[in-house]
């Protein structure tokens, strides 16, 4: 009897662990065997899909920014620091290296832990099991379905295994996870959180991010660093309890702070923002509808397939780009400021009436996204203009940061109508490289690009131009020529006779074509387009690459087109590239997510003057830096390498531009405001040497100093043979100073 009764005790007992055991033995087959579930294929596990974000890369290998769903770069095992992987295994899943994806021990100390009550070293889910989850997400189910769903998630670990290599595991753990605030990865984290990359990191930044893994939100270092703090903590013990970290070092280290240091990465902040924008578009519109990405067969897309761009820009000279336009334009901007406090229409000129104050603020209504949304909605014109004279709430732009503030958006827009503006970029004339470019004062605020999309009145920048097409004629830069009135006729309109922005000083007097140059002087412009008509100077600038709309009228010689500083830079450029036209290139290659070459960008060149033109032309544009226009950057400044230059002011002092060029580099500028009507009203702060030039000369001052860039003060490289073209000009030069002090042309405006 007692016999029979332990017998059936031991049945029981049998029954009652083996059922369960056999059970769930019997649902994982049947799930691993996909009767009634799908589970991820041996292909979808062997390539996972993640929302890679594309790179731009400057060509000194820094990262510009990104182009991102999810701001997530993948990086290998072997780029991880290995205080991170220390972190995360004796963290999460310590017998990590034992385990085959499930590891039973771990899930019966979990379950014995939750039936006693008593407290477990850790919890049942293996790293190749939360990768599973991370990979294939679950939805909202049921509690049987949240079971049945875990049981999958135990298969799924179980392939992953198979599929990866331990190291691959923890690689894709660290490249899936989402450690918030946009950092997706442990790339994006490093570098959000301390400014690092994933393979520097200190043993306490290491132990902090893998602590985010128990819980990203209770654990965020921004919103709660007290939590955080103890959780890095705890972290560092594990490491501790588990051989690999000394208790010594543990003791030293948990005293630090966090020691967070905040990158956020957006399109508004970091280098180069206006150069980001363009290439996004460039590459979004132009390129990806050109090219198929096999994986997808459908055009690359740069928010999700990890693409890498390389281009040109150097992320030194970009940084010093920007710190020259923030500093000039800082003072400039305080200037104009000041000078707006008198002016009864501020902040537009005296002359602008109020009709055409009223039609430019309605234009700028209409063009604005507040007044979109409000159309949409189906609001009257009537309603819509009340509600932009109502007070509202607003952030707004200014020179001290953003300011909170209450304002209505109609005086919002006219507010913002009193801020300068610029573009400024630089390019290397031999191959044609972009290495630094600044579309404006502050993207977050004003994202319209004035390098490449802006085109404006280029002024006295275009008379190197014309002078180019004399010297490629037959003329030198010593060629003389009566600074007397000329005019030229046009058929069906009144001669075209424009006057001296001097007031018509030394006239008669003969001058060379350096020295009306150096001082920019209308009438010997004015001469030099008769000799050839406007039809020859228009060919001449499309070699040169400018593809503004030019109309075929003699006042382009004095510089009436709107053209892009892009375009304008490039042209010079040639004049420093021997005669030889480069085009601008801003990329030089596009690989896809695994390093293979998609393409390569090659410019295209054209011999527009051969070298000892181009030389005569440089000599030429020299006198503006050396007595003329363009001085300052001698004496302020205290450049005295060979440059050679332009400036350019245009009518009222609309716009002010600086054309610069060296043998490495040849940089340009516009400086304006956003309606022609709002500029100085003194020509001595509004025309291009006060407006444009500091812009350059603070740029290269800063460019010089940086041994690591390699940009030299050589001079300019004599052809061997120049023929017999003059250009020692000091003998007439020196009579025409007499006659002409070029202080007295010290001004280089626009048709008068």
């Amino acid at each position: 009897m007692a016999s029979n009764q332990l017998n059936k005790y031991v049945r029981l007992t049998w029954l009652i662990v083996w059922t369960p055991l056999l059970l769930l033995f019997f649902i994982i087959s049947i799930l691993s065997l996909e009767v009634f579930v799908d589970l991820p294929s041996v292909a979808e596990l062997q390539n996972p899909k993640s929302n890679l974000a594309t790179v731009i890369y400057s060509s000194d290998m820094k990262s510009l920014g990104k182009y991102y769903a999810e701001n997530r770069v993948s990086v290998k095992y072997y780029e991880l620091d290995k205080d991170l992987v220390d972190a995360l295994v004796a963290t999460e899943d310590v017998r990590f290296h034992e385990h085959s994806g499930v590891d039973f021990k771990a899930i019966g100390r979990a379950i014995f832990g939750a039936l006693t009550g008593q407290s477990s070293s850790g919890g049942g889910s293996t790293l190749s099991q939360q990768l599973a989850k991370m990979m294939f997400p679950r939805q909202k189910l049921s509690k049987p379905g949240m079971i049945l769903q875990k049981l999958k998630e135990w298969v799924i670990a179980a392939r992953l295994e198979k599929n990866y290599t331990k190291e691959e595991i923890l690689a894709l753990y660290l490249n899936k996870f989402d450690f918030l605030n946009q950092a997706v990865g442990v790339k994006s984290a490093a570098q959000i959180y301390f400014n690092r990359t994933q393979d520097s990191l200190e043993i306490q930044q290491a132990a902090m991010l893998i602590g985010m893994a128990k819980n990203p939100s209770m654990f965020n270092p921004i919103k709660k660093e007290e939590a955080t703090l103890h959780r890095r903590n705890v972290v560092m013990m594990q490491m501790v309890v588990n051989g690999l970290l000394e208790k010594e070092k543990y003791d030293s280290l948990k005293n630090l702070p966090l020691g967070i240091s905040y990158h956020p990465e957006n399109h508004n902040d970091g280098l180069a923002p206006y150069f980001r924008e363009y290439l996004r578009e460039y590459v979004l519109k132009d390129w990806c509808s050109k090219h198929i990405n096999p994986e997808t067969n459908k055009p690359y897309n740069i928010y999700r397939d990890g693409l890498r761009i390389y281009t040109t820009i150097d992320s030194r000279m970009q940084k010093y780009a920007e710190e020259a336009v923030q500093e000039h334009m800082t003072d400039l901007q305080k200037l104009f400021t000041k000078e707006c406090k008198t002016k009864k229409n501020a902040p537009f000129a005296w002359n602008v009436n109020k009709e055409q104050i009223e039609s430019i603020m309605m234009s700028s209504m209409k063009r604005s996204d507040r007044y979109r949304s409000l159309k949409n909605a189906g609001l009257s014109k009537e309603e819509i203009l009340e509600d932009f004279k109502k007070p509202v709430s607003m952030t707004v732009y200014s020179l001290r940061g953003e300011i909170d503030t209450i304002m209505t958006p109609w005086d919002s827009i006219r507010y913002y109508k009193g801020f300068l503006h610029t573009g400024f970029v630089s390019i290397e004339p031999s191959t044609g490289y972009v290495k630094a470019w600044v579309g404006g004062v502050n993207h977050r605020h004003f994202k319209f690009d004035h390098v490449k999309v802006g085109r404006r009145q280029v002024g006295s920048t275009f008379k190197p131009f014309v002078y180019a097409l004399a010297i490629q004629e037959g003329y030198s830069p010593c060629y003389q020529v009566p600074n007397v009135r000329t005019c030229i006729e046009m058929p069906g309109q009144p001669d075209w006779c424009p006057d001296n922005s001097d007031g018509n000083k030394g006239t008669g007097k003969m001058v060379t074509l350096r020295y009306a140059l150096a001082g920019s002087i209308n009438y010997v412009t004015a001469w030099v387009m008769k000799q050839f008509g406007p039809d020859a100077v228009i060919h001449l600038v499309r070699r040169l690459g400018i593809t503004a709309p030019i109309e075929s009228v003699p006042s382009i010689a004095l510089g009436t087109p709107d053209i892009s500083v892009y375009e304008m830079v490039a042209a010079n450029a040639t004049f420093a590239n021997k005669g030889t036209y480069i085009q601008p290139t801003f990329m030089t290659r596009i690989e896809d997510k695994n390093g293979k070459v998609l393409e390569e960008f090659f410019p295209t060149t054209d011999e527009v003057f051969s070298e000892d033109k181009a030389y005569a032309m440089i000599q030429l544009m020299r006198g503006v830096v050396d007595r003329g226009t363009g001085t300052r950057l001698r004496g302020k400044y205290k450049l005295y390498n060979e440059i050679a230059g332009k400036t350019g002011t245009t009518q009222n002092n609309a716009d002010g531009w600086f054309m610069g060029l060296t043998p490495d580099l040849v940089a340009g500028c516009w400086v304006g405001g956003e309606e022609r009507s709002v500029h100085f009203n003194s020509t001595n702060e509004g025309q291009g040497a006060s407006m444009a030039l500091p812009i350059w000369g603070k740029f290269f001052q800063k460019v010089y100093a940086d041994p690591t860039l390699k940009v030299t003060k050589k001079g300019f490289e004599r052809p061997k043979n120049m023929g017999d073209i003059e250009l020692d000009c000091s003998a007439y030069d020196a009579q025409s100073e007499k006659d002409i002090p070029m202080e007295e042309l010290d001004f280089d405006g626009g048709e008068n």
